[in-house]
């Protein structure tokens, strides 16, 4: 029997135009009205956070430049849309584009790939009006890459595009940067991870709770790809999968338990904190991401004491059922006591991560601080 190996998650559910493109309304919003309106560049530079989008979007332009449809009725063209039904379109979802051509810097940073790539853009495309080039992880390349893309970026061939990804803008060089269209990819925020991670769950026919999305959300840290990965391995679990299932698959403590140490904590019961320290330590959580995300939680909570107006922007980051929990811990929440009890635990952070000693570093934060503040 011939076993087939199932796509990836995040490849079959890989946005195919750009409305379905996730948390980048900015970035959607002026493509759209550029390709309505005829005028996509011949140079882009996507940056910003690992799984936002970036190659994706890349993909779709590879698309609206060659989309037949789109070439042939201008009614559609409007749109600002990709068919997702003609050759050239089926051809790049498919990854099998001769005129879609993606160069992993990764791997292939050297002065001698960027001369193939020169050598090959005068050349015209195979079939679609467009040749796109795709240059992934962009921050790898050599300074003497850059020196020979250069003029190429300046002054490419009408038929070429080229779209420069990377998650490290700060070592491409101006003299690159200057010379493209430049869109910065936000993280993205949980609540729209969740929102993608249902669509995706209930399509696949998956059983799963709304806390275990909630982790998973979480755990992708922003990255939607990531998040989407962590629930294809959640799934192959089978069953009803629940918030304990996928803390054990990731190490990660849900927000509930986030939240009541916190409570604990600006309660000053500092030997129920200790205990629920080590239930979390007991239950294989890793400490070290249970102590940033302790972090964050008494950071949003101090920031929305002091300004209650920030609720709005939480909206993104919690469900309203956790947003009541983070703000009934506002008037617990002390400057004074606040601000020392969160930098302690920053540096407890900083000592966790090349520490061998688990949980001792944010115990003893919490003992000093804890102690100190009852002392008084």
């Amino acid at each position: 029997m011939i076993h087939r190996m199932g796509l990836a998650f995040y490849r079959k559910y890989r946005p195919k135009q750009l409305a379905d493109v996730l948390g980048q309304e900015t970035n959607v919003a002026l493509l759209k009205n550029a390709a309505r309106d005829g005028r996509l560049g011949h140079a882009y530079l996507f940056y910003g956070p690992r799984g936002t989008g970036k190659t994706t979007t890349a993909r779709l332009i590879a698309k609206l430049l060659n989309c037949e449809r789109r070439r042939n009725e201008t009614a559609f063209a409007k749109t600002g849309e990709p068919c997702n039904v003609c050759l050239a379109c089926t051809s790049v979802d498919a990854q099998g584009s001769f005129d879609v051509i993606e160069i992993d810097a990764a791997s292939n940073r050297g002065i001698d790939e960027i001369r193939n790539l020169k050598e090959s853009i005068v050349t015209a495309p195979s079939h679609g009006t467009h040749k796109i080039y795709i240059i992934d992880e962009a921050h790898m390349l050599t300074p003497a890459a850059w020196n020979a893309l250069l003029k190429t970026l300046e002054e490419p061939p009408r038929h070429a595009v080229i779209i420069l990804a990377t998650t490290e803008y700060e070592k491409l060089p101006p003299t690159i940067t200057s010379r493209t269209q430049r869109f910065l990819f936000k993280k993205l925020s949980k609540t729209h991870i969740m929102e993608k991670l249902r669509r995706i769950a209930k399509a696949e026919k998956i059983t799963i709770d709304d806390a275990a999305l909630e982790i998973i959300a979480a755990a992708g840290e922003g990255s939607a790809r990531d998040a989407e990965s962590l629930l294809d391995q959640a799934a192959s679990w089978g069953g009803n999968i629940d918030a304990r299932t996928v803390e054990e698959l990731t190490g990660r403590a849900g927000l509930r338990k986030v939240h009541a140490l916190a409570e604990l904590v600006l309660k000053k019961e500092l030997g129920k904190a200790l205990e629920a320290l080590r239930a979390r330590h007991d239950e294989g959580h890793n400490m070290t991401d249970f102590t940033k995300d302790l972090i964050h939680y008494l950071r949003k909570a101090l920031t929305l004491a002091l300004h209650p107006a920030l609720l709005k922007a939480y909206r993104l980051d919690f469900t309203d059922e956790e947003l009541k929990s983070l703000q009934s811990l506002t008037p617990l929440m002390k400057s004074e006591t606040a601000i020392p009890l969160i930098r302690a635990l920053i540096r407890s952070y900083a000592e966790m991560r090349y520490s061998q000693f688990a949980a001792i570093p944010i115990e003893i934060a919490l003992i000093e601080q804890l102690q100190v503040t009852r002392d008084k």
